[in-house]
């Protein structure tokens, strides 16, 4: 061992007239240990909210929307839809028809966004068909029948069923604001379904508003004619969707336009990366105050010292030895504090990620508290407290580097 880290080994082990040195410094480690394990904990709920956030997003919806300028909706999508699958980085594409509609099972209702959809193509681009807790989507794929009194089926989230308080087998009525014109006005048009599925993402704003029909039933519903408002496509690179959105518009031609999942929830992401940057500052407070501690533990030190120091400098121990040796205690002070906050904020965040802490999906959109842990963030903690408990290390190190052992020991 060098001999500035066995002198500061010493002096970290107080003896009994040094009680409140020693205190100041487990209070000073444990400062540095609660600051580390809270920045810890904090980028693992950030991360995995970012995390759970995006792959829920990708998992429902599709990476790019091509639909028309125009309000009307796209015409002869058929030959179109064949085109566009062949464009580069095009993994898959699915036709959707989207309308605003009131569900309403007795005197219970709530809005709800219908897409028309082919399932066999939907399943392509999106996997909240996957997703079904109760009944089926069987019901959807698209049947001749001849029994013109059967009820179309419809397939919708878990909170808007439990909203309307329906389950798989009952009757629910849709009303469209695209109504009919007659003598009287604009009559809204409605339509008597029958509930053959629940699906549930674990994402609120899909759960809550999110209703699937048959593609055929959907156009006759908003007195369509064989048009469609949307065509989705997966791309093999979700990361090159705004890149690969414009090739697409180029294939469709004029009067087209895309956006794509990076654009839809832009304002989501950005919000929570200014939360987790606001987060570190915040809680990186904690790992300051505890580095005042640190200051004032190493100044009380030096102060408890002086004479031990002059001696040591007597026998020939250079200024920059002598610095040294606090500048080692503070650090020593400082990993100690480190390495317990690293051990408590990861075993935090597991146990939090193994037990889900339940969450209110109406506020957080997800129903449960995320974890999401990186071994980055351990480093950047890691370099930021070590950093700024030497920043407080540097005016005790040079005060007691200042000492004089001929006035330090007059008195002696």
């Amino acid at each position: 061992m060098r001999f500035e880290l066995f002198i500061a080994a010493r002096y970290l082990r107080a003896k009994r007239r040094q009680a409140v040195v020693g205190v100041i410094t487990v209070i000073s480690i444990i400062g540095v240990a609660a600051g580390v394990a809270s920045l810890i904990i904090a980028l693992a709920i950030t991360n995995g909210m970012r995390r759970d956030l995006q792959d829920r997003l990708l998992g429902s919806t599709a990476h790019v929307d091509l639909m028309r300028i125009a309000a009307d909706g796209i015409k002869d999508w058929r030959p179109l839809l064949d085109h566009l699958r062949k464009t580069p980085h095009v993994v898959a594409a699915a036709p959707g028809l989207y309308g605003q509609v009131l569900i309403s099972h007795g005197v219970r209702s709530g809005g709800g966004l219908i897409k028309g959809i082919l399932p066999e193509d939907e399943r392509t681009v999106g996997d909240l068909l996957g997703k079904i807790i109760e009944g089926s989507a069987a019901s959807l794929e698209p049947v001749v029948s001849t029994d013109v009194r059967a009820l179309p089926p419809i397939v919708i989230g878990k909170d808007m069923a439990d909203d309307i308080g329906v389950k798989v087998g009952d009757g629910v009525v849709v009303t469209s604001p695209q109504g009919e014109l007659t003598p009287l006005g604009l009559v809204p048009k409605y339509q008597k379904c029958i509930v053959v599925g629940i699906f549930r993402s674990g994402f609120y704003q899909y759960d809550s508003t999110y209703a699937f029909m048959r593609l055929r039933d959907a156009q006759r519903l908003f007195s369509e004619p064989d048009w469609i408002s949307v065509i989705s496509f997966k791309v093999d690179d979700l990361y090159k969707a705004n890149t690969i959105g414009r090739v697409i518009e180029q294939e469709a031609g004029k009067g087209f336009q895309t956006t794509n999942w990076m654009e839809q929830n832009r304002e989501l992401f950005r919000a929570l990366k200014l939360e987790q940057i606001v987060t570190f500052i915040v809680l990186a407070l904690i790992v300051c105050v505890a580095a005042l501690n640190i200051l004032i533990a190493l100044t009380m030190m030096v102060m408890e010292k002086t004479r031990d120091i002059a001696v040591l400098m007597s026998f020939g121990v250079t200024e920059m030895q002598v610095r040294r040796i606090f500048l080692l205690q503070g650090l020593l002070i400082s990993v100690i504090g480190t390495v317990l906050g690293l051990v408590t904020g990861y075993a935090a965040s597991w146990i939090g990620g193994h037990y889900r802490f339940p969450l209110d999906a109406a506020v957080y959109s997800i129903d449960y508290l995320p974890f999401a842990p990186r071994l980055w963030d351990a480093v950047i903690v890691a370099a930021v407290s070590l950093g700024v408990s030497l920043l407080a290390t540097l005016y005790p190190s040079g005060s007691a580097a200042k000492v004089l052992p001929a006035e330090a020991l007059r008195y002696e």
